[in-house]
């Protein structure tokens, strides 16, 4: 089930299983063991539902059992915009393990349903070839790959694996309220549309990654502090991608309308929180300051280095970020 080349790369890394105890992770964590692949597990209790305490329960036993380290991350109360900020706290604390103990990459268990759904909601909000396309094999991170090994495969089949095995997994509740986008999009179009057309829209997904591939200019994406900075590339489009791609990271979904401002404007807000602010040379993205008092010495100096206003505020606050801009 596990595509060759993936099982090669992945036998010669350090990796961590982004794992919930749901059918998809299940699944991979068994496909892994099978394949020899190191891995270590890792998972999220929101505390929203009490089946949760026995997912990461039956996370620790099969981490005991296989020999696997299993970290555990128990996510404060989420009252607003739980999609977005669960995603953050998510990846916060992936990106802290993988920091401190050295992964390679995060593998998830994003399988093709998950795909064709994304890219179903993407399309009726109004998006690009590069955002339709951002759910992909490889994710370069700073630092870090995430790696969807089950893009290309059906969920039915990793159930059917599942059972074949007869191993355990849980189902989300919340899985089937109707009232959730993500859903809604899973049970009345992408899951029909599989069931019929499978294999031309893995054909068609073959494709659109090639083609994304000689659209997309690639950049690396630096950091200082919660600056995040990258080379204009030659394409606008590529620039706009790249951004999408960083304020993802930090939970912000960028919509249609703030993407036709990045298109115009060179000095944009997105989400009341983030700058996002281009010059001749480099691409900028900081937290959107208000009400900092700063002095007539530094915004002289701002001005003569032609730094966007909307950067300054928080340039003001942290000397490090500014020094490395100044170094720019």
């Amino acid at each position: 089930m596990l595509k060759i080349q993936d099982v090669t790369f992945l036998k010669n890394s350090k990796n961590l299983l982004a794992f919930s105890g749901g059918a998809d992770s299940t699944s991979l964590f068994f496909l892994l063991l099978q394949n020899d692949i190191p891995f270590d597990i890792a998972i999220i209790d929101y505390a929203l539902r009490a089946q949760s305490k026995e997912e990461v329960s039956y996370a620790q036993e099969l981490a005991l059992e296989h020999e696997k380290n299993c970290y555990v991350f128990t996510s404060e109360s989420i009252e607003k915009n739980f999609e977005a900020t669960a995603r953050a706290v998510r990846y916060d604390f992936f990106e802290e393990l993988i920091f401190e103990h050295g992964y390679n990459n995060l593998l998830t268990a994003h399988h093709l349903g998950d795909r064709l759904e994304w890219l179903l909601m993407q399309l009726s909000k109004g998006a690009g070839c590069a955002e339709l396309n951002s759910m992909k094999r490889i994710t370069k991170r700073e630092g870090y790959d995430i790696i969807r090994p089950l893009l290309h495969v059906e969920k039915s089949e990793l159930i059917a694996y599942l059972e074949a095995k007869e191993k355990k997994w849980f189902e989300d509740e919340t899985n089937q309220d109707m009232s959730i986008k993500r859903n809604e999009f899973r049970h009345l179009y992408a899951a029909p549309l599989l069931k019929k057309y499978k294999d031309g829209i893995l054909k068609s997904f073959e494709y659109i990654d090639n083609d994304t591939d000689e659209l997309i200019e690639n950049t690396e994406v630096l950091q200082v502090q919660e600056l995040y900075y990258f080379k204009r590339t030659k394409n606008l489009k590529s620039d706009i991608y790249h951004i999408d791609k960083t304020l993802k990271q930090l939970g912000v979904m960028i919509s249609s309308h703030t993407r036709d401002e990045l298109k115009e404007s060179d000095d944009t807000v997105v989400s009341r929180r983030y700058a996002v602010c281009r010059t001749d040379e480099y691409v900028f993205i900081a937290p959107y300051l208000l009400d900092v008092s700063m002095d007539k010495g530094f915004k002289e100096r701002c001005r003569v280095l032609k730094i966007p206003s909307k950067l300054r505020p928080y340039l003001f606050l942290n000397q490090k970020v500014f020094d490395t801009i100044v170094a720019l």
